[in-house]
């Protein structure tokens, strides 16, 4: 499956997030740590869900752009 992540600027480093998977969340120094955090806690996010028998979300959130002038 793919997920969207989002992934934010913050004091300490970066913060990432995916809106199809409430409660994920994860952190890095880096962006690019930060997307590979992400990436394991999705994995262990969905093993959980798994063990609980649920039903694994599937993914629907999309990014776009928008240009506005400034």
């Amino acid at each position: 499956m793919r997920y969207l992540i989002v992934i934010e600027k913050s004091d300490t480093g970066y913060s990432a997030y995916s809106p199809d998977l409430l409660g994920c969340v994860s952190t890095g120094k880096t962006r690019e740590e930060a997307e590979s955090s992400m990436r394991e806690a999705i994995s262990f996010h969905i093993e959980g869900i798994r063990e609980d028998g649920l039903e694994i979300p599937e993914p629907t959130s999309y990014s776009s752009y928008v240009e506005v002038a400034a």
